[in-house]
C-alpha cells in the first residue's frame, strides 16, 4: 500500500439504512398480520423552509417503502403557538397516529422545548422529551433520538460487542451528545464527554477506542487525534467554500486524514445521515407495538 493511503474500512451508512429499512418493512407486516396495527406518524411542518419541506418528504417517502401511513401537516410560518399545541393535542389523541415529529427550527415566534414538551412522550419518536430523557438515563425502554441510535447501530454492525471499549463523545448536545453517551454506558463501554472547554482535548480523543464526533466544527478532529485502529463516527455536516459551484459538505473530522489512522470511519456524506430516518421509523415502528401490547421485535 503506498504510503499514506488510507487504511480505515469506510462505515457504509446508505447501505445499513437500506438493510434496516428492508428488515423494518417485514416487521410491520407482521405486525399488521398479527395485531392488526399500522404504524402511522404524523410531520408537522411549520413554514416554508426549503430544506425542512425536503426533509419531510423523504420521512414521508421513506414511511409509506416500509408499508407505514405517513401524515404531513403544513402549517403556515405566521402559526401562533396555541395553534400549533393543538395541532400537537389532536394527534396525542389520534390512537392511529403512534409517532410524532415536530420539524425543527419552528419560526422564531414559537419556544420548540415547550411545543416538544407538549407531544405525548411514547409518540415522541424524535425522543426529545425530557421523560424520555430521563428514561433513557435510567435506563428504561423509551424512545431515543435518532441520530444517536443510528450511531449505535452502525458501531455494533462494525465492531460487534461494545463492552469494555474506551468511547468518546466530543460534544454535549441534548440531541446527539449525551444521549449518546447513555447509549454506549448501556453497552458497558468507559465513556468520556468531551466538549469546547476540555483541556487536551487532541489527548482525550486519542485515548479512545471508539469517537463518536459531534461538535459542529468543520474538520476539528485531525487525523493525529485519532488512535490507530479507533472506529470513528462523524456525525457533524458541514458545508464550506471548496472553490466549485456549490459548497461541499464535510464532516467534523478531517476524513482523509482521519482514513489513514482509524480502523473505520464514516463518511460525509452517506455515513450516519441516512441512518437517522430509519430510526425515526424504527421508533414509529416500536411505538406502535407498544401501543398494541406487543414487545417491539428487533431487527434480525
Amino acid at each position: 500500500m503506498a504510503a499514506g493511503a488510507s487504511t480505515a474500512s469506510v462505515i457504509d451508512g446508505k447501505a445499513a439504512a437500506a438493510e434496516l429499512r428492508e428488515d423494518l418493512a417485514r416487521r410491520v407486516a407482521r405486525l399488521k398480520e398479527e395485531r392488526g396495527v399500522t404504524p402511522g406518524l404524523a410531520v408537522i411542518l411549520v413554514g416554508d423552509d426549503p430544506a425542512s419541506a425536503i426533509y419531510v418528504r423523504n420521512k414521508g417517502r421513506a414511511a409509506a417503502r416500509a408499508g407505514m401511513e405517513a401524515a404531513d401537516i403544513k402549517l403556515a410560518a405566521s402559526t401562533t403557538r396555541e395553534a400549533l399545541l393543538e395541532a400537537v393535542a389532536a394527534r396525542n389523541a389520534d390512537p392511529s397516529v403512534h409517532g410524532i415529529l415536530v420539524q425543527l427550527p419552528l419560526p422564531g415566534h414559537i419556544d420548540a422545548a415547550e411545543i416538544v414538551d407538549a407531544i405525548d412522550p411514547d409518540k415522541d419518536v424524535d425522543g426529545l422529551h425530557v421523560v424520555n430523557a430521563g428514561r433513557l438515563a435510567a435506563g428504561l425502554a423509551g424512545m431515543v433520538p435518532c441520530t444517536p441510535l443510528g450511531c449505535l447501530i452502525l458501531l455494533k454492525r462494525t465492531l460487534g460487542a461494545l463492552e469494555g471499549r474506551k468511547a468518546l463523545v466530543l460534544g454535549r448536545s441534548n440531541l446527539v451528545g449525551k444521549p449518546m453517551a447513555q447509549l454506549l454506558i448501556r453497552e458497558h463501554c468507559t465513556v468520556t464527554v468531551a466538549h469546547s472547554r476540555t483541556r487536551d482535548l487532541a489527548g482525550e480523543c486519542r485515548a479512545a477506542d471508539i469517537l463518536v464526533v459531534a461538535a459542529g466544527r468543520p474538520q476539528l478532529v485531525r487525523g493525529d487525534w485519532i488512535k490507530p485502529g479507533a472506529a470513528v463516527i462523524d456525525v457533524g455536516i458541514n458545508r464550506i467554500d471548496g472553490g466549485g459551484d456549490k459548497p461541499d459538505l464535510v464532516g467534523d473530522v478531517a476524513f482523509d486524514e482521519a482514513a489513514r489512522v482509524a480502523g473505520a470511519i464514516t463518511p460525509v456524506p452517506g455515513g450516519v445521515g441516512p441512518m437517522t430516518i430509519a430510526c425515526l421509523l424504527e421508533n414509529t415502528y416500536a411505538a406502535a407495538c407498544r401501543s398494541a401490547g406487543a414487545e417491539p421485535e428487533a431487527p434480525r
